[in-house]
């Protein structure tokens, strides 16, 4: 008689063989948005904690609270692109892109909302508004209203926005488009900030 051991194992297996997947299904593509600027290796930058700048991560509706690559489809309907997904929220993704873009113009501190900082810096906020495709105009578009609050309370709001045509809502088409406009949002953001 063969012994428990070897009997659980067998069992185990069976049961496990089963099983098509041990987690969710991987999509064909994974998006993830890069910056066109990156501050180089070895790059410093010292200052004030007064005046550096905290990059939040941006507010999103729940359409863009998602890896999904969110599809406007018209003015009141929402798809999601099929075999794709981004690497991360793109709230996320966008603010990681903010936060080196910053790094690469030089000069200045700057962190992101996760770092362990003093709250006294300058801050900068706001809502991604859009970051997908739109099927109506054929583009992605990336939408940011940005929030700057300096110490003293000061507040200075702006709304950042940059679309790509996009022939054919496919995810290797809208992956490369999304990194376009948001490297071209980012960069306006810098500038803007100073």
């Amino acid at each position: 008689m063969p012994s428990p051991r070897l009997l659980l194992a067998g069992v185990l297996s069976i049961a496990l063989s089963g099983c098509v997947s041990l987690g969710p299904k991987v999509p064909a593509t994974l998006i993830t948005i890069t910056p066109d600027a990156v501050a180089p290796a070895g790059t410093t930058a010292s200052g004030k904690l007064a005046d550096a700048l905290i990059v939040s991560e941006p507010e999103t509706d729940r359409r863009l609270a998602v890896q999904r690559v969110a599809v406007q489809i018209d003015t009141t309907n929402v798809a999601y692109l099929k075999d794709a997904m981004f690497v991360e929220r793109p709230s996320r993704l966008f603010r990681n892109l903010l936060v080196e873009t910053l790094r690469a113009k030089g000069g200045r501190l700057v962190f992101d909302d996760t770092q362990t900082v003093a709250n006294n810096g300058v801050r900068l906020s706001g809502q991604l508004r859009e970051f997908g495709y739109d099927a109506a105009s054929a583009a992605v578009l990336v939408r940011y209203d940005a929030m700057q609050e300096r110490v003293g309370g000061t507040v200075t709001t702006r709304r950042f926005e940059a679309s790509v045509p996009v022939a054919k809502a496919e995810a290797e088409l809208i992956g490369p488009a999304l990194n376009e406009a948001a490297n071209k949002v980012a960069k306006d953001v810098a500038d803007w900030v100073g």
